[in-house]
């Protein structure tokens, strides 16, 4: 006679094997891995730029060569890089496509992690002005229960938490200031093509905003012309992924239920999110899956609003979210997402949303962006000469290699597998615990405590306690707590067949 484990028991113990080997696999493989994939990209960089030279052999003007730095685009990343590296002495030539003020409807959520790396870099005072909402936490709803989530912030002072805004008057707020710094040129052009000479980055070739074909040169050229990035390829081997869209809307003069705190609604079939951006203002968040969403034009989209999302947000949100929908405007994006694959390249860097994308839901792109600011800041301290290109990528191979990400979507979003729902409950389930079982996956979200172990921790806590409370006690209940741990203590074990 053989032994049989009870079906669900026997498919989650091989799903927990199989991410513990994923796991510890990764632990010990990724310095590996992160060389040798640097080394054999460094290799290609010959044979790669030769084909992609920017000037085909075109006589175009050139600027002042008398530049450490060239920063192609100034959003978030490139608007407080140019900061940082002009405060630090370097002569900075940044270009923007456009310098008008930016209207997104994403990057308006600056973790308090993120927010620490602003006042490290001496840019804190670019969220003033702005009516930017302080955030201590989340809030998080499912199927009628919600929960909320403060961020760790006792041992801090009061003025330290998330900020919440506009996007794009965050960024002219930080583009001023760069402007403002006699060692960094602000100009707006579109780069088309980086130039490069025996595999090393020499400069850029853009065009000016009266169309004229120009040229800059530096030792070093930094792309974070953002997550459309057109300069992307010539750097990584881009894998973007688009895993959903939001819609997004602008909810006027309503409270939140828990104010100054995001509400992450675990709605069907993936989150709601809800922050306030100004002093009367709550930007609401769809998420829609997959690459295509309802027309807005044909009035389709206000039709799914109104009759599928509409009824599981909080009853207290309800009117001003139906009021959103009718005033009409709503605007959707795609929701990308790119692992940092970098090919180090001599004279060249990629950073921000042009070289790691984050699903939004996470809200962390911001203060990875800063985070990868102050770490290059340091890194290239010591190297005051920018110009010994084979010193210069030791540097930025250092850089590619300490920095990290992570990621949360697919756990938030309801899936018709029983897995997944299961879960998607055990997470919400988790952190309703409270103590460390909230405090550490919120300082890991916050930016306030980003290492990796923290996340393996608590992803294992959470499926432990997901198949403890959904599905191992029923199991237990239903067969018996002395059948299945204590048989030697039942009569009956003993007339049963020995297993073989």
């Amino acid at each position: 006679m053989e032994f049989e484990l009870p079906t669900v028991i026997y498919q989650n113990y091989h799903l927990l094997v199989s991410a513990v080997a994923l796991i510890l696999g990764f632990a010990l493989l990724y310095g590996l891995r992160s060389n040798v994939k640097a080394r054999r990209k460094s290799e290609e960089i010959g044979r790669k730029y030769s084909k992609s030279s920017g000037n085909d052999g075109l006589p175009v003007p050139k600027t002042d060569e008398s530049t450490d730095v060239i920063i192609v685009g100034a959003g978030v990343a490139g608007a407080a890089l140019a900061c940082t590296l002009a405060k630090d002495g370097r002569r900075v030539h940044v270009i923007e496509r456009d310098l008008t003020e930016p209207d997104r409807i994403v990057g308006e959520l600056l973790q308090p992690g993120g927010y620490l790396k602003l006042m490290e870099l001496g840019l804190e005072d670019c969220v003033d002005g702005i009516e930017a909402q302080q955030v201590f936490g989340y809030a998080i709803y499912m199927d009628g229960r919600n929960t909320k989530l403060s961020y760790p912030l006792e041992k801090y002072d009061a003025n330290i938490s998330g900020r919440s805004f506009h996007n794009g008057r965050f960024i002219q707020q930080m583009r001023e200031k760069a402007a403002s710094l006699s060692n960094v040129k602000l100009e707006q052009g579109t780069v088309t093509s980086l130039l490069e000479k025996d595999g090393t980055v020499e400069g850029v070739c853009y065009k000016s905003k009266d169309g004229q074909v120009m040229t800059a040169y530096a030792p070093l050229t930094i792309v974070c012309d953002g997550c459309f990035s057109n300069l992307r390829r010539s750097l990584c081997k881009p894998k973007v992924d688009v895993p959903s869209c939001f819609v997004g809307l602008v909810l006027e003069n309503v409270d939140l239920p828990y104010a100054n705190h995001g509400h992450v609604i675990l709605a069907d079939p993936s989150p709601i999110l809800f922050y306030p951006i100004s002093n009367t203002e709550v930007r609401c968040l769809v998420d829609v899956p997959g690459q295509k969403v309802p027309s807005i034009s044909n009035g389709e989209m206000a039709n799914y609003l109104k009759t599928v999302v509409a009824p599981q947000i909080p009853p207290e949100l309800y009117n001003a979210f139906v009021a959103a929908v009718d005033k009409g405007n709503i605007r959707t994006m795609p929701n990308r997402s790119m692992p940092a694959d970098p090919q180090p390249t001599p004279g060249a860097l990629l950073m921000g949303d042009a070289f790691n994308m984050r699903h939004p839901l996470t809200g962390g792109g911001m203060t990875v962006a800063l985070s990868d600011i102050v770490l290059l800041r340091d890194l290239l301290r010591p190297l005051r000469d920018l110009s010994d290109a084979p010193t210069l990528l030791n540097y930025l191979e250092c850089f590619y290699t300490l920095r990290k990400a992570s990621a949360l979507y697919r756990v938030f979003c309801a899936s018709p597998d029983p897995a997944r729902k299961e879960m998607r409950n055990a997470c919400f389930d988790y952190l309703s615990l409270g103590g460390i079982c909230a405090e550490g996956p919120i300082s890991l979200l916050s930016g306030l405590n980003p290492r990796p172990l923290v996340l393996f921790c608590h992803f294992f806590a959470v499926a432990i306690y997901g198949g403890a409370s959904g599905i191992i006690f029923p199991i237990i209940k239903s067969e018996g707590v002395r059948q299945m741990f204590f048989p030697a203590t039942l009569p009956a074990y003993y007339r049963a067949p020995q297993v073989a």
